[in-house]
């Protein structure tokens, strides 16, 4: 190859990245149910453009979500202060520090939020997680938009659904957009289980408020289910009896068990590299 078609080549590909680059939408920070704006220092790099992002889903709440419920946050959920921000943003930057530290992914350092209603913006993440995805009030027209950006190679994860009558409320509403899909567990020889880690044990990972219990609701017992396109990929796994989200927020405070975070920061890690590498 001569320097002038390598520079050539070189040239169209960093063009081709500053225009995938252009329409994605800038980090927002958004007011969450449990840190305010500006509670959680903004890291250095946070405006850094890399190759991999953690975009959060923001969602309404449905029949079950206890915040509506019990009246603390009825606002518009597009301005944050409602149930998608549990955790936020506390948990993805923990993560995003591990995630860094644990793989040579060229990841940013501060998560992405996502409205999948905003255009097409949705599709410039490959990766998307929900938290507390079982009081998610998703409706028929963003279930649409969902299956368009699954069918296109994204990935959704699913965190934080609890018991029997969550579990209902997400099965109902993720069949928005996958109407003709079962949900089913996982197996062990699953390549998502050893995508980096081997993670053929695994144990319930329960949310801070609950580890007196180990468990919320009725979710005595951990699955770890998922959907498949035609070709076999998982494209929605959901995190059924155990609570993610918390193993990562928690991962620095000493009175978390320390076990819940190793394997919970290695599940994400996992599923992370599967969804760019499937």
């Amino acid at each position: 190859m001569t320097l002038h078609r390598m520079l050539v080549q070189c040239g169209c590909a960093a063009l081709l990245a500053g225009t995938l680059t252009a329409f994605q939408r800038p980090f927002q920070e958004y007011p969450g149910v449990e840190y305010r704006i500006g509670s959680i220092p903004l890291p250095p790099n946070a405006q850094e453009k890399t190759e991999f992002a953690f975009a959060r889903m923001m969602f309404p709440g449905g029949p079950l979500d206890g915040y509506q419920q019990t009246g603390r946050f009825t606002g518009d959920y597009h301005r944050g202060l409602s149930l998608w921000t549990q955790d936020y943003p506390r948990a993805d930057r923990h993560f995003l520090e591990a995630l860094r530290r644990l793989t040579r992914i060229h990841a940013r350092s501060v998560e992405q939020v996502v409205d999948i209603e905003a255009g097409d913006d949705v599709y410039n993440w490959p990766f998307l997680y929900a938290v507390q995805a079982g009081e998610w009030g998703l409706n028929e027209d963003q279930g649409s938009i969902l299956h368009e950006y699954l069918e296109r190679g994204g990935f959704f994860m699913a965190d934080d659904v609890h018991g029997t009558d969550e579990w209902g409320e997400f099965d109902k509403r993720i069949h928005f957009a996958y109407p003709n899909r079962s949900i089913g567990e996982i197996p062990d020889s699953d390549p998502i289980f050893h995508a980096v880690y081997d993670l053929d044990t695994r144990y319930q990972v329960p949310g801070y408020e609950h580890l007196n219990t180990g468990f919320k609701k009725d979710g005595r017992i951990p699955y770890w289910r998922g959907m498949y396109d035609d070709k076999g990929r998982l494209t929605v796994t959901v995190i059924y009896n155990s609570d993610l989200g918390d193993s990562w927020e928690w991962a620095d405070a000493p009175q978390y068990p320390e076990k819940y975070s190793a394997l919970g920061i290695r599940m994400g890690v996992n599923y992370i590299v599967y969804a760019m590498t499937h």
